[in-house]
């Protein structure tokens, strides 16, 4: 079985195009890493929790919400402070922050690793490194969860796409 990850924010498009460009990339389960799961305006209405779900089943695109994986409090205002500064309005921004980067690794990903991959501590700062590629052999090699579940990469993605039977 191939794993396919692809990414989408919502700022930019138009319903149609949003969900046209899910479907084009075949996606099949949509994993929404949203602390909050509105967006103000109706302009971007769709994207909204309610609305995005019905229309994602409507196309027959499984929904899952996982806020641990979403970007913290803190690690938002990180991305926050520097829009600020640099007078970037959220809708217009085009890169993230270096800041939001580390934080989102150190206190996001780091965390996910920690809690769903048994057996192996990587250091936060480590992890923010890219240090954690050194232990993908570890990681791959980890016992399995169950006898039946696949480890490794293949454990992450089952997790990330029906963490009720990871």
């Amino acid at each position: 079985m191939t794993v396919k990850f692809v990414t989408i924010g919502v700022y930019g498009w138009e319903p149609e195009g949003f969900f046209r460009a899910l479907q084009d990339a075949g996606v099949d389960t949509f994993c929404d890493v949203r602390w909050r799961r509105g967006v103000r305006g109706r302009e971007y209405a769709f994207a909204n929790s309610q609305r995005l779900q019905q229309r994602l089943e409507a196309l027959g695109i499984r929904y899952i919400h996982r806020r641990d994986l979403a970007p913290a409090p803190a690690v938002r205002a990180a991305q926050t402070a520097v829009d600020k500064a640099g007078k970037v309005a959220k809708r217009q921004r085009t890169q993230l922050a270096a800041a939001f980067a580390e934080g989102y690794a150190t206190q996001v990903l780091a965390d996910f690793v920690q809690k769903e991959m048994s057996g192996l501590t990587i250091a936060p700062q480590d992890f923010a490194a890219g240090a954690w590629i050194d232990h993908v052999p570890t990681l791959l090699a980890l016992p399995r969860r169950s006898p039946n579940r696949p480890n490794g990469a293949d454990q992450v993605a089952d997790f990330l796409r029906d963490p009720a039977t990871a």
